[in-house]
């Protein structure tokens, strides 16, 4: 390649980081100046999707909203109606690039909630009991949607209105949720059920009362993370196949 070339590759792509670094929402900026609060060390990422209702919008601090995310607080940027927290994510979140939430009554994400990328959620739907009236027109009940704390949304998952996500849940990727599921369970699948649940005492069970993966302590987690392999329950998480995302 000539060097010209390779110099203006070298401009272009130093400019793109520099506009993205520029453009992005952060304490301080006039965007997030809008927001109803964003919390120290919390970051939009540039190029966004779109936004409106943000002064209903809290975000917690240190979380992270990837590009091109869509947050929506109504059914129009001046939508006099919009409630006044539609749309909580807490502290130490990340909402995977592509997401959108959509919120008309009230979507709450607990701390330490991490979305893949291209997760829809929304807390109303449309009617369709009218057979004259076109689909789009019927719009449907708002129902809150709830995401415990420290659940993990796999890529692409849909979370419907009404749905109510309990801690440490892991959603697979591609699911679709709707109505309530238990703290510390593994759902998957249209609609997804719980696959997986932990079990006190005798630890994650699966649709077979033999199948069963020990539960892992905090340390044990905490040597996996560093990168020991020296602990058999390392071996087995390394091999065992994964239901997730």
């Amino acid at each position: 390649m000539p060097w010209s070339r390779r110099l203006l590759n070298r401009a272009v792509h130093a400019g793109r980081r520099w506009v993205e670094r520029a453009g992005a929402i952060q304490p301080g900026t006039d965007l997030a100046e809008t927001f109803g609060t964003f919390g120290a060390g919390s970051f939009i990422t540039y190029p966004t999707g779109t936004m409106f209702g943000t002064g209903s919008i809290h975000l917690g601090e240190n979380t992270l909203v990837g590009a091109h995310c869509t947050l929506l607080v109504g059914y129009a940027p001046d939508d006099p109606d919009v409630p006044a927290r539609g749309l909580v994510i807490g502290d130490r979140c990340v909402i995977g690039a592509g997401s959108i939430l959509t919120a008309h009554s009230c979507i709450e994400i607990g701390d330490d909630v991490w979305f893949g990328r291209d997760v829809f959620v929304s807390d109303a739907s449309h009617g369709y009991q009218d057979p004259e009236t076109p689909i789009g027109l019927q719009l449907g009940a708002h129902q809150p949607v709830r995401v415990g704390a420290g659940t993990w949304v796999g890529h692409g998952a849909i979370i419907l209105p009404g749905a109510s996500i309990g801690r440490n849940v892991v959603v697979g990727a591609g699911s679709v949720v709707r109505g309530e599921i238990p703290d510390h369970a593994v759902v998957a699948g249209v609609p997804a059920k719980v696959v997986r649940r932990l079990e006190p005492g005798l630890g994650w069970v699966g649709s077979r009362t033999d199948d069963v993966r020990p539960a892992w302590t905090t340390a044990e987690v905490a040597a996996m993370m560093a990168g020991s392999q020296d602990s058999e329950r390392s071996q087995v998480q390394a091999s065992a196949p994964t239901q997730s995302s």
